[in-house]
């Protein structure tokens, strides 16, 4: 079980992301509506030492697509190692639902309680 925080009213958990010999455990907000894996400032990519493979286009909250360097970096989380596609973008570091589906976790978002909670599905 992964235990995140609320910052405001934004739900965070903490990814550990690497690559080559970089490693780093950001916290990034858990945005139900990214469906991708993970999202990264171009500052983050840059310190993981991530080489951009591709660009992908990406519709963003306020409905307007956009083209987005992407990258593939390793992801942990309870001792469970996955490659993951990274989008890098200035935006907020974000995990989305492909990145919770990779690990097999169900998410538990309690407003009223302001608790964040991913369990491993078996």
């Amino acid at each position: 079980m992964v235990s995140g925080v609320f910052v405001e009213n934004i739900p965070f958990i903490k990814v550990v992301v690497a690559w080559g010999q970089s490693v780093q455990a950001p916290f990034v907000v858990l945005d139900t509506g990214f469906t991708g894996d993970l999202q990264v400032t171009q500052k983050i990519a840059k310190e993981l030492g991530l080489e951009v493979i591709g660009v992908t286009k990406t519709q963003i909250a306020n409905g307007q697509v956009i083209e987005v360097p992407v990258a593939l970096a390793l992801a942990a989380m309870e001792g469970v190692l996955n490659y993951i596609q990274v989008l890098i973008s200035e935006s907020m570091p974000l995990a989305g639902i492909s990145f919770l589906s990779k690990f097999g976790y169900k998410a538990i978002v309690d407003c009223k309680y302001r608790t964040v909670v991913l369990e491993r599905m078996i």
